[in-house]
């Protein structure tokens, strides 16, 4: 057995203290806290110390890593006090769980291979059995309900947000982690109601499928597969698979548009980083507004499902992903293309240049656009089929007409590609928003 295969063990074995919970209530923040102090302070050689220890622990002397994983437990813990809206126990304990057996996964598949994409997979197989598992347990002491389409719906959330960020930060970074993933579950199972079991293992099935392929064929790099797997599975369970035919859409076309004759765009100087697959910040840049108005229509439904953000949503959802499916052709396909022009002034420029456009480019956002809106229509409860979804893909050429002035004006030292982006798909989801409260 390796040393990071029984330290990981060995922060698996802490993490299970979470299981105290349900008997300790807020209290269980006490023996967290205490490992943390001792971790901390105490511990500074012997066989603990070097059981727990990190390299960097090893040149400070202490246990930094048990100490801000115990720290972190304990803030977590404390939440489950709250007078008005505590913190579910079964959430503190599967947000714990997650991160501890989900990391002992990952180093049992690296004793075998450096191969990334398997030790995301070690993660899961680990994380969400454990997390169902301390689910179950909290929820029969509780003498509750057991609904195992919403455990399991929840744990496949936190271990896909958990690997994410894994992928992401640094090792040191795991009481964020702990944080972050109680912190979003906690919130997205406010949001759901119930969870179908069929509608969850299609979920499952369908988009850990896609996101092996789009991660085979080289149009997502891990952290990019794990974001679209993840919006994928909000999508559907939030939304419905209407919704996901939409977004999918929009990740297949647009992937393999990245790597359509990536060799010329090299030779070009035009290509994508990264050999044209996608990471975390590419897919939120152009899937973050979709994402927001999923959640957004959660919400909405738990208050009044008739309530008139409810209805203007499904525009926001489409117009978002029109732009971006849009604007990923316009610039895919344009950038082949000789004799591009800036569109603020239309004089020549290099190819390649911020806010450049060529005609064929331009035919190609629209043939995107136009898709988008084609299949909004008839996915989407967008009132009128043929209105709605005509007026998506206007939304969705606003978007990519303002994607391209903002490059020409503002893009570069003061705003990113990916912030350009973001707010171009806004402009195409507010604007669909907008004409469908003129036209229908």
């Amino acid at each position: 057995m390796t040393r990071r295969l029984r330290r990981a063990g060995a922060f698996a074995a802490v993490a299970t203290l979470a299981l105290a919970a349900p008997v300790l209530g807020a209290a269980t923040a006490v023996p967290f806290a205490a490992i943390a102090v001792a971790a901390a302070f105490l511990v500074d050689d012997g066989p603990l110390f070097e059981l727990f220890a990190r390299p960097g622990d090893r040149r400070d002397g202490r246990l930094n890593g048990l100490a801000g994983f115990g720290f972190a437990a304990a803030a977590l813990a404390l939440l489950l006090a709250l007078p008005r809206a505590a913190l579910p126990v079964d959430i503190f304990v599967a947000a714990l769980l997650i991160l501890g057996f989900g990391n002992l996964g990952t180093e049992a598949i690296r004793t075998s291979t450096s191969e990334p994409f398997f030790a995301v997979a070690g993660f899961g197989a680990a994380a969400v059995p454990a997390a169902v598992a301390g689910q179950y347990v909290v929820i029969v002491y509780e003498n509750a309900v057991v609904n195992w389409s919403a455990m399991i719906f929840l744990a496949i959330v936190g271990t896909l947000i958990a690997a994410l960020l894994r992928e992401l930060l640094y090792e040191r970074d795991d009481p964020l982690v702990v944080l972050s993933v109680g912190l979003v579950i906690w919130l997205i199972a406010a949001l759901i109601g119930p969870v179908p079991t069929p509608d969850l293992i299609a979920a499952l099935a369908v988009t850990a499928g896609l996101g092996g392929i789009s991660y085979g064929l080289g149009t997502a790099d891990v952290s990019g597969m794990l974001t679209g797997v993840l919006l994928g599975v909000l999508t559907i369970v939030l939304g419905g698979f209407g919704w996901f035919a939409v977004l999918i859409a929009f990740f297949a076309i647009g992937g393999l548009a990245s790597k359509f004759r990536y060799e010329a765009k090299q030779a070009r100087g035009v290509a994508e980083d990264n050999d044209g697959a996608r990471g975390t910040g590419n897919v939120l840049a152009n899937a973050g507004v979709a994402l927001i108005a999923v959640i957004a229509l959660a919400a909405a439904e738990q208050v009044d499902p008739a309530a008139v953000v409810s209805l203007a949503l499904p525009f926001v959802f489409a117009g978002s992903l029109a732009t971006a499916l849009g604007d990923t052709l316009s610039s895919e396909v344009g950038c082949l293309y000789d004799n591009p022009r800036l569109i603020t002034t239309l004089e020549p420029v290099e190819p390649g240049t911020d806010g450049a456009i060529t005609w064929q480019g331009e035919l190609a956002g629209l043939a995107g656009v136009g898709l988008v809106g084609g299949l909004s229509a008839v996915a989407l409860p967008l009132g009128s089929a043929v209105v709605g979804g005509a007026l998506v893909a206007v939304g969705g050429f606003a978007g990519i007409t303002t994607d391209s002035l903002l490059g020409a004006t503002v893009e570069g030292d003061r705003f990113g590609n990916q912030s350009i982006n973001f707010f171009a798909t806004l402009t195409g989801g507010l604007t669909s928003v907008v004409l469908a409260a003129v036209f229908l």
